[in-house]
């Protein structure tokens, strides 16, 4: 089995590649430049690999919340692999990606991601059968609503992080503080929860999936 998954919510492009048990994972900083490197990155990742693009069992997206501009790029490609090849996607919140990096916190985790205009996107995990879950819906909340929701005993992880550090610790009693190694979905992590979305057969077609937007419709891009 082969699968190719990305994630381009935030301002690194993360893709990630399983072949037959193997799991290989490429990240790399794009800011800006995602529309004209994703085609390509993932053109050389598949080659090095020794890959066609028809070999590919399944195509895995992250579906954010987070840059509008970078979800609404990254979905576009892989809707277009997926219905070329007639092939599955598996899409997968970017805050769920995101989330694994604290898997062998104790406790409550809670993933923070800077969605601009003094905001946050924030969900919240828990560990059970060794798996996180997640135990809150996500949210788009202001900097108050988000320190009523929690005072103590929290690892917090995500690129928020930066912009709200001495807040936290003021605010929230106990709480653990992930480094910016940490902040980010990355590659291995869209790997191994399309696989487990796999093994219970939860798959999406090109023609239904759809990015997480959390803004309210008027501050979404509309068609004209």
């Amino acid at each position: 089995m082969k699968i190719l998954g990305i994630d381009t919510s935030t301002k690194y492009l993360c893709i990630g590649i399983y072949d037959h048990a193997k799991i290989y994972e490429y990240n790399l900083e794009v800011g800006t430049k995602l529309s004209s490197l994703l085609g390509v990155a993932i053109a050389r990742v598949v080659q090095a690999l020794g890959w066609q693009m028809r070999d590919i069992d399944y195509f895995a997206c992250g579906l954010g919340p987070g840059s509008f501009t970078g979800m609404r790029v990254g979905l576009s490609t892989v809707k277009g692999l997926s219905w070329s090849l007639k092939r599955p996607i598996i899409g997968i919140s970017s805050l769920d990606i995101l989330a694994q990096n604290a898997s062998s916190a104790s406790g409550k985790i809670v993933t923070i991601v800077d969605a601009k205009r003094n905001l946050i996107y924030c969900s919240v995990y828990k560990k059970k059968n060794k798996q996180l879950v997640r135990v809150a819906p996500y949210m788009l909340l202001t900097e108050k609503e988000f320190f009523k929701k929690f005072k103590s005993n929290v690892t917090v992880n995500g690129d928020a992080v930066g912009l709200h550090r001495e807040k936290i610790l003021m605010n929230i009693k106990r709480a653990t503080l992930l480094g910016k190694d940490y902040w980010y979905p990355n590659g291995r992590n869209i790997i191994e929860l399309a696989l487990e979305r796999i093994k219970d057969k939860k798959l999406d077609s090109s023609f239904d999936i759809k990015p997480i937007y959390l803004y309210p419709k008027e501050c979404q891009v509309r068609k004209i």
